[in-house]
């Protein structure tokens, strides 16, 4: 930046996480899962939500990682970041707009022309959110990105989710997806023109040469995680579709302890197969097993927030029949609003408490408040018992979220932190992909109380993790 910080700079620099959120608390908890189910019907719709998941986070993180390494040497007259947020809310604009003439299909056709369109709503978005991540680092002086780092918080979380809570989820709720979406649309104008008055400046040469190799290894890496995924989900699959004559009630019992040791596995093998891949053989032997079962900490607690938020709609409307369809979107969307409003209220003071009582204990009540409240959640008689298990949740994640990142900070090596921590990113997308295609087909067979009752022990499996964590003062 070439001049002195303007208030509106704090405006302008983190408006696109507003839009980038919108859109993802829209496509992913509401309109993905109620097209899907629209396109496939009731029996399997769990399923074939975890198969447009899986891909398109797995998408998601290749293409992160490729904008953001284009957008790092970027020479374009426009800046270096900008160009990328006008190109990706282009492309968002042409996908919305296809996604709802599609709503217009049927059957299968419908639902693979959606998981294309889903696939390139995430090339678009990650193009947009790889620049938006770069700005505060290019052009704030460090003295002042605290202050930047509280505006982003604000705009990446309550100030989208209320507004998807109480604009875009009505529409949805009242069957106006036109509407819904046309409001996301506006929202992605209306930033990506803020955004254009940030004051960046074109680089004139590339700061440094260009270096495919993180990236492929980041191919490969992907590639196995993906594999891991697959195998487990199809173990589990074929466990569902065998002729087992068990005794009532004992299906749910077998499927749900299934589901867990395979999410569980998954995890592990995940995890290990990505040090080996990414930061070599001595990370899988033992020589920073405290990083590996911090990522295995990290990534079990994740498999089940980030999951939680995916099939909420689904669990409505099985517990509640006055909500199928579309009416299931309002409360769905009040459920992800409280989680997040918590997440910010408990996010900004977990640091200090860190600091003050340790980082591992604070990860341990995390856990165990997460459990409690996904807990409330299955067991709660109505939906205002729900929306306490809610809140709880979203205070965990909120403690977690600080407290979580902090350890990590303390176990990588100095000198390669950006390479050890670039391992949460796979670990983030990962989770999605993880509780969406193995726990969809248990769903289907068993239902999502089931399933949530799965996430919630993978809370306090999270915590059992921290056992082989060894920091002095954590």
């Amino acid at each position: 930046m070439n001049r002195a910080i303007r208030w509106y700079d704090y405006i302008t620099v983190n408006i696109y996480w507003f839009a980038l959120t919108t859109r993802s608390q829209v496509l992913a908890p509401l309109v993905i899962p109620l097209l899907v189910q629209q396109f496939v019907g009731e029996e399997v719709k769990g399923t074939y939500v975890g198969i447009i998941r899986l891909w398109a986070l797995m998408a998601a993180v290749l293409i992160q990682a490729l904008m953001g390494l284009l957008s790092d040497r970027s020479t374009l007259p426009w800046g270096r970041r900008r160009p990328f947020i006008v190109a990706g809310t282009l492309g968002e604009l042409v996908v919305f707009t296809l996604i709802g003439f599609t709503a217009g299909l049927a059957g299968m056709t419908g639902y693979w022309v959606l998981f294309a369109l889903y696939i390139l709503s995430m090339l678009s978005s990650n193009t947009a959110h790889a620049a938006t991540q770069g700005l505060i680092p290019d052009l704030v002086p460090e003295d002042r990105r605290g202050r930047f780092s509280g505006v982003k918080a604000l705009l990446e979380l309550p100030v989208p989710l209320v507004f998807v809570s109480f604009v875009v989820a009505r529409l949805v709720s009242a069957g106006n997806l036109w509407g819904a979406l046309l409001a996301v649309m506006g929202v992605l104008v209306v930033c990506m023109v803020v955004s254009l008055f940030i004051p960046e400046r074109r680089l004139t040469e590339a700061p440094f040469a260009l270096n495919w190799g993180p990236f492929l290894r980041l191919v490969v890496m992907t590639a196995a995680f993906t594999a891991i995924i697959l195998g487990v989900g199809w173990a589990v699959t074929l466990l569902i579709s065998a002729p087992l004559a068990l005794p009532p009630g004992m299906d749910r019992v077998l499927l749900g302890t299934a589901g867990l040791l395979g999410m569980a596995l998954a995890i592990g093998l995940g995890v290990w197969i990505s040090l080996v891949i990414g930061v070599g053989r001595d990370a899988a032997r033992g020589v920073h097993s405290s990083f590996a079962w911090w990522v295995v900490n990290r990534l079990a607690f994740l498999v089940a927030s980030t999951n939680l938020a995916s099939f909420v709609l689904y669990f409505l409307q099985e517990r509640f029949p006055d909500l199928p369809g579309e009416k299931a979107a309002g409360p769905t969307a009040t459920v992800v609003m409280l989680v997040g409003v918590f997440v910010l209220l408990t996010a900004l003071p977990s640091g200090w408490l860190a600091d003050r009582f340790g980082k591992k204990p604070l990860i341990v009540i995390s856990g165990l408040v997460a459990a409690l409240g996904t807990f409330i959640v299955v067991i709660g008689p109505d939906l205002l018992v729900m929306n306490v298990g809610a809140c709880l949740i979203g205070a965990a994640v909120g403690l977690f979220y600080s407290a979580n990142w902090a350890l990590g900070t303390d176990l990588v090596p100095p000198e390669q932190a950006a390479r050890f921590l670039g391992l949460s990113n796979l670990a983030g997308a990962g989770a999605g992909a993880i509780g969406a295609y193995i726990g969809g087909p248990i769903a289907d067979h068993v239902g999502y109380t089931p399933l949530f009752v799965i996430y919630g022990l993978l809370f306090l499996l999270s915590i059992g993790a921290l056992l082989g964590v060894r920091v002095r003062n954590s």
